[in-house]
């Protein structure tokens, strides 16, 4: 993709630092990777690419006159949030409101299909969202995160001391969803030593990223009795993670939003070996089938087997962490998601202007 270097090309970053996830994992890891210049894009500007996502200021980028193509990362399902949601129906006003909007477009969903509309292209990171967008935008492209920069380290001890070592990751406005299996992790301490590490922020921001700071401790100390917090880091996140028994992802199935997340952190979990319990959702139930794996639940009966089963069997946890991290190897790994960056901007460059 050579070529690519001798374009003017704006980005638009998920924070300020370029450091969030969304940045080290997706376009920015790609630009180093692939040796490619760009500048943070401003819609005043002209540019002959531009990557921008569903936090940049839409309402503007929607309206683009100039001749770049643009590239639209859409890899939440905010189209899928119903139309009764008091948060979906406030959106737009919230945005225009925070300033993170130029322009008032109250109907946060028309908006988003109008980005789609005006892309080159869309990235998403499911196929559910993939047969959504295609409605507005033919050329959409499904692309995961790349995980090699925290999976340093590989676990290959599958014993279990006195202790049963859960672990779960993620942003802290999502900690909440481990109250999905509160009632579960408090029946199995009746039978079994359990210990709970949680790895996010400890603090962050409730609305828009910019207002109601808080704690995370706040939320943790209310899920179960023996939780231990760590502040996220790249390099302190794979030697916590491999040091425990056994991962879990809880999300609240009837939220459309949280439901139709991808499966990255599970592959997270699995590149570094990992035994994984998750929730149902369609990617994460897809995944685990194509790994060979039943280890997603539907209720809180499921979580409580399924648990108990991996508790008491070191067999198994080695099995399915292999098995795992053997799936992340051949379908999630850097040569295949570099190449579906490339394919991306061939699509986008080689479409005529």
């Amino acid at each position: 993709m050579t070529y690519l270097k001798n374009l003017r090309i704006g980005y638009i970053p998920y924070s300020h630092d370029q450091q969030a996830p969304a940045d080290r994992r997706r376009f920015c890891w790609y630009a180093s990777t692939r040796g490619i210049s760009f500048e943070v894009a401003d819609p005043s500007e002209e540019y002959d690419l531009v990557i921008i996502h569903a936090q940049a200021d839409l309402s503007a980028w929607s309206k683009y006159q100039g001749k770049a193509k643009i590239v639209f990362e859409l890899i939440d399902s905010y189209l899928d949030v119903p139309k009764t949601s008091i948060k979906g129906l406030l959106r737009g006003l919230a945005k225009f409101a925070s300033q993170q909007h130029r322009h008032l477009r109250l109907n946060h969903w028309k908006m988003l299909q109008d980005m789609c509309r005006r892309a080159d292209a869309v990235i998403c990171s499911t196929e559910e969202q993939r047969q959504k967008m295609l409605s507005f935008c033919k050329n959409t492209h499904i692309i995961l995160d790349r995980q090699g920069g925290v999976a340093r380290k590989v676990k290959t001890d599958y014993s279990m001391g006195t202790t049963c070592n859960l672990i779960w990751e993620g942003l802290p406005q999502t900690v909440h969803f481990l109250f999905e299996i509160q009632d579960v992790l408090e029946s199995l301490a009746t039978k079994y030593k359990i210990a709970l590490h949680i790895l996010t922020d400890l603090e962050y921001y409730k609305y828009l990223n910019k207002f109601g700071k808080n704690q995370t401790s706040g939320i943790t100390q209310k899920i179960f009795k023996n939780t231990y917090l760590y502040e996220w880091n790249e390099e302190l996140h794979p030697y916590i993670s491999s040091a425990c028994d056994i991962a879990i992802i809880p999300i609240p199935i009837k939220d459309p939003l949280s439901a139709g997340k991808p499966e990255n952190k599970l592959l997270l979990f699995w590149q570094m070996g990992i035994p994984t319990i998750t929730s149902a959702t369609p990617s994460y139930s897809r995944a685990m089938n194509k790994a060979g794996l039943q280890m997603t639940c539907n209720t809180k009966q499921d979580w409580q087997e399924i648990l108990e089963k991996y508790i008491e069997d070191k067999s198994l946890r080695a099995s399915a962490g292999k098995k795992g991290r053997a799936y992340v190897l051949e379908n999630n790994n850097d040569e295949r998601i570099l190449k579906q960056w490339d394919d991306l901007f061939e699509s986008v460059l080689s479409k005529p202007s």
